[in-house]
């Protein structure tokens, strides 16, 4: 079988040459968004960006053309859009077709210039050297922190960290900021001031970089460091596309060498939920695997299958990595919306005299819970309670993004239910629902956190001492903190990496908020209102798996662009653009193991 497709403006025109004559075969993909035939075939059945097109019967060696296009207005920007997981399904058999090439193959970073400072990133808080240095490839120290860094040095390829015979490290008990440290470097010894687990390991990690990207010799003197933000995180999208737990143990090394201390595990979605949980084994038995045979289609598959889930003890593992590496893992759950999956398989959630057309960004339609529903409530408060006694940080995220226009408005069950409470719109509606759930996860001894969206409707949102994580925008989240909600910056226009770096057809990723460069991930304030630093709590980059179908796309689109975020979580001071850019250079040389990483 031989396929190929090409963007032609609006559209993109796909060439299908069977090697044997078929009869009335099935031209079965994903795609960015909800897509049509236009020309050579007829769209049978959508499912979000799931679509089947009706083909002729198509004669051996013969190429047929067929034109699809986005629905809805979007233009596709680059190879991410074309077709995912391109098949044939024809009388009962399936013909899998040569996939688009996927991820960046394209060098955005340029050749690598030298860079005079310390080479390290986020830069320090502040730091006085003087003339001399001294050769050091290894440190003594029994330190648990020390002890943390020398293996993640090891998995890392950098050879190891600590050695009895090493240079001699001195640690003091100080008062300081918690993940603060004061470095002393001298010629007979190494002094750590801090008064943290995590300033003892941040000072390692800053010890084993500079040693790996000066060869081997460090500047005498004194460093400094204090974080600017408590919160410095990387979420993952693994509901759309399931991620081997090695790799995010990788995504967490890959964090921690960067001073990165919180890991928004994002596996529950319109398409997937991905942890083993008891109370509801039906829910990611069903969904852990989609495609041909299974109760969801292939969205954003890579083929006409593809899926898996995490155990308890995967899940565990990642915890307890996490927490050696002084980062916390906070789980995502999803309500109201992105509950397809739910809704598919519980669909008691929904009301079924609901008579409402509402559809979301993606093209679904009913995957929004319905909060009149007891079976929502028997649901949520279930997954809640579980998901949250199995993170120790203490932290469940309640999703609450994208609700689609009008949602509920058709539903006589939630129509008496806001005629009950005194609510008017979707938003209050929706903002009850937040606050009742909120208020389950507190009495579970958990702290609420939620997308922006939480902080609407006519009651004042989710209330309950939630964070909330802006993403569409900085403009959100400064109204949420004005209304004294604890705030995450994680603006899409700088730190979503599934964001394409560039205007280029040749490019890979999605580009609804903007193209993100390197630059572009620092050219920004988290706290544009000085009044306002107190509740903006920190800076979070996200990654969302849409186009994703093999786990080593992710490093070329997190890498260096990474390094721009933990630069603005870190640091009080501004680092450059082109400072920026030439220390990256620097780091794309370190064997960091996480594949091509340009």
């Amino acid at each position: 079988m031989n396929y190929s497709c090409r963007i032609d403006g609006e559209v993109m025109r796909c060439v299908i040459t069977a090697d044997r004559d078929l009869n009335t075969p099935t031209f079965c993909f994903s795609g960015m968004g909800p897509m049509l035939a236009v020309d050579g075939g007829m769209t049978l059945r959508t499912v979000g960006s799931y679509t089947e097109v009706a083909l002729p019967n198509l004669r051996a060696d013969e190429p047929h053309n067929v034109t699809i296009k986005y629905d809805g207005g979007f233009i596709p920007a680059n190879r991410a859009w074309m077709p995912l997981g391109p098949y044939l399904r024809v009388e009962g058999e399936i013909l899998e077709l040569p996939p688009t090439e996927a991820g960046v193959n394209t060098d955005h970073l340029g050749k690598t210039e030298p860079f005079d400072g310390l080479r390290i990133v986020p830069q320090p808080t502040s730091y006085e050297l003087a003339n001399d240095t001294i050769s050091v490839t290894r440190f003594a120290s029994n330190d648990p922190a020390f002890a943390a860094v020398h293996d993640l040095a090891v998995r890392r390829g950098f050879g190891g960290f600590v050695d009895k015979a090493g240079h001699q490290v001195e640690f003091v008990e100080e008062n300081m900021a918690t993940d603060a440290y004061r470095l002393e470097i001298s010629a007979d010894r190494i002094t750590v001031f801090s008064s943290s687990y995590g300033g003892r390991f941040y000072a390692g990690i800053t010890l084993l970089t500079l040693v790996n990207m000066h060869n081997g010799t460090l500047p005498c003197g004194t460093v400094t460091d204090t974080p600017r933000f408590t919160w410095r995180g990387q979420h993952l999208d693994t509901a759309r596309h399931f991620y081997e737990p090695q790799t995010i143990l990788d995504l967490l090394d890959l964090m921690a060498l960067l001073k990165m201390n919180r890991f928004h595990w994002h596996f529950a979605d319109d398409e997937a939920f991905r942890l083993q949980i008891d109370c509801l084994p039906e829910l990611w038995q069903q969904t852990e695997t989609r495609g041909e045979g299974h109760l969801m289609p292939a969205l954003f598959a890579g083929g006409p299958e593809s899926g898996g889930s995490y155990s308890k003890p995967n899940a565990q593992k990642i915890i307890a990595h996490a927490a050696a590496l002084n980062i916390e893992v906070m789980p995502e759950i999803e309500c109201p919306a992105h509950a397809l999956a739910i809704a598919h398989v519980y669909p008691e959630v929904r009301d079924p005299t609901d008579n409402g057309a509402e559809t979301s960004v993606q093209g679904y339609k009913g995957n929004v819970l319905n909060p009149a529903m007891p079976k929502t409530w028997e649901i949520v408060e279930a997954i809640a309670k579980e998901v949250g006694e199995l993170f120790p940080f203490g932290h469940l995220h309640l999703g609450c993004d994208e609700l689609p226009k009008d949602t509920w408005m058709g539903s006589p069950k939630a129509r008496a239910l806001m005629a009950e409470h005194g609510l008017e719109t979707t938003q209050d509606l929706q903002g009850w629902m937040m606050e009742k759930l909120a208020q389950v996860v507190v009495r579970n001894g958990q702290r609420p956190a939620a997308w922006e969206e939480a902080a609407q409707g006519k009651n004042g949102g989710i209330g309950n001492n939630a964070i909330l994580f802006t993403w569409t925008g900085q403009g959100p989240g400064l109204e949420a903190a004005r209304a004294g909600y604890d705030v995450v910056m994680a603006p899409a226009q700088h730190v979503y990496l599934d964001m394409a770096w560039s205007k280029s057809a040749d490019d890979w990723g999605a580009n609804w908020a903007a193209y993100v460069s390197l630059d572009d991930t620092i050219n920004w304030e988290p706290v544009p209102e000085d009044d306002l630093k107190d509740r903006i709590i920190g800076v979070q980059g996200e990654f969302w798996s849409e186009f994703t179908t093999e786990d080593s796309q992710l490093w070329p689109m997190l890498m260096p662009r990474i390094l721009g975020v933990a630069s603005k979580a870190w640091q009080e001071q501004d680092i450059n653009a082109k400072d920026l850019r030439q220390i990256a250079g620097h780091y794309r040389d370190l064997p960091l193991g996480l594949g091509d990483t340009d």
